[in-house]
């Protein structure tokens, strides 16, 4: 069943309705931006504090169930709207290019699905994301030195993941020697708890002298 939601013109529902993703201008002035990364706030470093260290973190959009928001990210992981990747990380990528501490980024590096899930989805929700953004900071994209070696439930990640603390590592790295000394852009499609930036951030820090950032499509309020 289709969802109207009253900030979005009919016009733009049916384009979530369809396989399309570029909202009109009205309608994307009405999302709820964060400017985080215009304003300096450190909301998302603030989700990972004490847990990883961040250089820089920051958001595109609130997230709220119920909302246009939630229902981007629902077309873009269940229904096949891939194009939403690209039209956020173009919009995040253009926005960053302008900011001074993004405009040292060397490598951006998605997080990984697990292989099972990646080929039952047919594609990476934030693959594009991640490559539009490296595009705007004519910085490298890498989807192969990152890989998820264990599939997680939801339920139990979001326990800041108790299992994984004992039964080993989640995420991999597939070689360290190219991103030795670089500022890395992890991009994700959204934050929560946590706990996938987290994993992921574990095994990056493990890098030599590497500076570790953040970037996502939204965060949860």
């Amino acid at each position: 069943m289709n969802i109207f939601f009253p900030k979005v013109c009919e016009a733009c529902n049916d384009i979530l309705n369809d396989n399309q993703s570029i909202l009109c201008l009205k309608c994307r002035h009405e999302l709820p931006v964060t400017n985080f990364h215009f304003n300096d706030y450190e909301v998302v470093k603030k989700v990972l504090y004490g847990r990883v260290k961040l250089e820089s973190a920051t958001a595109l959009l609130h997230f709220s169930k119920k909302s246009i928001v939630q229902q981007m990210l629902h077309n873009l992981k269940y229904r096949g709207h891939e194009q939403i990747s690209g039209f956020l990380g173009a919009w995040l990528g253009a926005e960053l290019s302008e900011i001074e501490k993004y405009q040292g980024i060397d490598v951006v590096i998605p997080v990984p699905l697990y292989k099972t899930k990646l080929r039952k989805r047919g594609y990476n929700q934030v693959e594009k994301f991640g490559m539009e953004i490296a595009k705007a900071l004519h910085a490298d994209y890498n989807n192969q030195i990152l890989i998820k070696v264990k599939s997680t439930k939801t339920k139990v990640f979001e326990r800041r993941m108790s299992r994984w603390k004992n039964d080993g590592a989640i995420f991999s790295i597939s070689e360290v020697e190219s991103l030795k000394d670089k500022h890395i852009l992890l991009v994700d499609d959204i934050i929560t708890t946590g706990a996938t930036i987290e994993a992921c951030a574990i095994e990056l820090l493990k890098i030599d002298n590497i500076k570790l950032s953040l970037a996502t499509m939204a965060i949860a309020d």
